[in-house]
């Protein structure tokens, strides 16, 4: 017997996520939501509780109904158990080509959940990312050629501490919601109250809220059967794209994502028509990840938003702001501009590879082989069993990120330092464009470490917003190795083979010590001091770190 579900109408609270949901759950074209919090803030609970209320459904072929299913897909999930690959079994015992099905299949009509989303390879988000969409997933693989619906709820939660989605990623959710774990007393009580009701007696509150729970999913089956007779009117579509422009998205997805959840919301309430009501009841699920903020609109204390980067409603432990005790020559102070310097005196394109002739790897991606069960079975046909196995290259990952740590702090103003830095960071994130490859960027300076720029291909905007960037206050550096540290060790969590190479850009006027801290990668220390009298510190802590030295100044 299955184990009983808490109901989806019994949860107190997080109206947002529950909103989300039976949008999603009518229609599934909005392309899935993302839960961003804490443990404790019911995220598993209300997708679970969803399952139970999405309608039965066809198979793909027969009659029968089969019930909606909440399928997990674990963190260790490969390619072949998510969209299914060749049924080795059927072949060894009927010598007949067959389709084992993945979970996607299984996840049809149903919820597929992924639980620490953040932490799951990218190549997996964008393959179900793109079978949400859909709602088709064709596999072309090991001799198999086949097609099959795969409607379903995708759920995905992260917590924020645990690491970071990709922001290209997080855009191609459809919804986003950031949820607490923080209630009112009163609301703690009445939480604590419907759990001990439930774990005492799961049939008894099942059945308390039975009659809850059928209106909903009557809800949801009228929406489905209104939602296609819905219209909206080029005055409400203009408004749309209106506020989508004023939020600086990129692209048009949201504004198409925006105006399906509009249509959604106004089925849900049996509407001919959507109305604003409807556009603002859905606004801040389709922009809270996509909304960016103007240079106009950031306090003069606080650096520039970042290309691509959310502003709402993403929290990241990267990106909080932690303050640190001041150190060096000046406490916390107003940010000073330095417009970006045209170009450096160093040649950062021979430094892009130096890490892969230091390590002997090679710049084409070097392949491996793994068995090609396909070819081997095939071939040996009609002979059995098979006299030796078949291999087939396989190129290995060659992602590689390029994590610059930037010295943000007063000192770097000297001489017009931090302006040749800035033109030092946008030499790396140009070659890294060239090579297809990603930079990450975080500032420390004014008593703070900051993640300024979150693991993104190179923007074409880089250059404006750099020249946005200004520089204060002191220089916590060792605070700054110890979150790039953290940094790096979730990302390497999500893909242990990533190839890092780490870049400081500082001058070096830090009283901070920086033994004990291994980033684990291929260190660069580019000194930035261009005063006439020199320290000196830079070149002390590259030789501290065994990092390769370079100075703007060419000494």
């Amino acid at each position: 017997m299955s184990k009983p579900h808490f109901p989806f109408t019994a949860v107190c609270g997080q109206a947002q996520f529950k909103l989300a949901l039976i949008l999603t759950a009518i229609n599934p074209a909005i392309g899935g939501v993302v839960i961003s919090g804490p443990r404790g803030s019911a995220k598993s609970t209300l997708a679970r509780g969803m399952a139970d209320l999405l309608p039965d459904h066809l198979q793909a072929e027969g009659d029968d109904l089969v019930a909606a299913e909440f399928v997990t897909l674990p963190l260790g999930a490969s390619e072949e158990m998510l969209l299914g690959t060749l049924d080795l079994e059927q072949v060894l015992n009927d010598k007949k080509i067959q389709f084992s099905p993945g979970l996607l299949s299984k996840a049809h009509g149903g919820v597929l959940y992924v639980d620490e989303v953040n932490l799951l390879p990218d190549n997996l988000v964008d393959l179900l990312l793109d079978v949400s969409t859909s709602g088709i997933n064709r596999v072309e693989r090991d001799g198999i050629s086949h097609s099959h619906r795969s409607e379903f709820l995708l759920v995905g939660t992260m917590n924020p501490d645990e690491g970071e989605l990709r922001p290209q990623l997080h855009d191609r959710f459809g919804f986003s919601v950031n949820l607490s774990n923080q209630y009112a007393p009163l609301e703690r009580v009445e939480i604590v109250k419907r759990r001990e009701q439930f774990d005492r007696n799961p049939e008894a509150f099942i059945a308390e809220y039975a009659v809850q729970q059928t209106e909903l999913v009557g809800q949801i089956l009228a929406a489905r059967e209104k939602l296609q007779a819905v219209t909206c009117s080029d005055e409400l579509r203009l408004d749309i794209a209106e506020r989508c422009a004023q939020a600086q998205v990129d692209g048009l997805r949201a504004d198409i994502v925006w105006y399906r959840a509009a249509l959604t919301h106004a089925a849900l309430n049996q509407q001919a028509a959507v109305t604003k009501l409807n556009i603002d009841a859905v606004e801040e699920l389709v922009l809270a990840h996509r909304r960016k903020v103007s240079p106009e609109q950031i306090p003069p204390q606080q650096p520039p938003s970042p290309p691509q980067q959310d502003q709402q409603g993403f929290k990241r432990p990267d990106d909080s702001h932690r303050q640190q005790s001041g150190e060096g020559e000046w406490g916390a102070m107003k940010p000073q501009q330095q417009k970006t310097a045209e170009k450096t005196a160093i040649e950062l394109p021979d430094l892009m590879t130096h890490n892969h002739e230091k390590q002997g790897i090679k710049q084409t991606s070097e392949l491996s082989s793994r068995p090609d069960w396909f070819k081997t079975l095939m071939s040996s046909l009609p002979n059995w069993p098979p006299k030796a196995l078949q291999f087939k290259k396989q190129g290995k990952s060659s992602d590689r990120l390029h994590l610059v740590l930037l010295d943000t702090s007063a000192s770097t103003l000297q001489a017009q330092g931090f302006a040749y830095a800035k033109a030092a960071v946008l030499q790396i994130s140009e070659n890294a464009y060239l090579n297809r490859e990603q930079i990450a960027l975080f500032g420390f300076g004014n008593t703070e470490v900051k993640n300024l720029l979150s693991r993104i291909r190179a923007p074409k905007e880089l250059r404006s917003w750099l020249d946005q960037l200004g520089a204060g206050g002191g220089t916590p550096m060792r605070e700054a190795f110890v979150e790039a540290r953290t940094y790096l060790q979730q990302l390497r969590k999500q893909q242990p083979e990533l190839d890092v190479a780490i870049y400081v850009l500082s001058d070096g006027r830090s009283s901070s010590s920086l033994n004990g801290i291994d980033l684990g990668g291929d260190l660069i220390w580019i000194d930035t001091e261009l005063s006439q009298v020199k320290r000196g510190k830079g070149r002390r802590f590259a030789n501290e770190l065994n990092a390769t030295y370079l100075s703007l100044s060419g000494a």
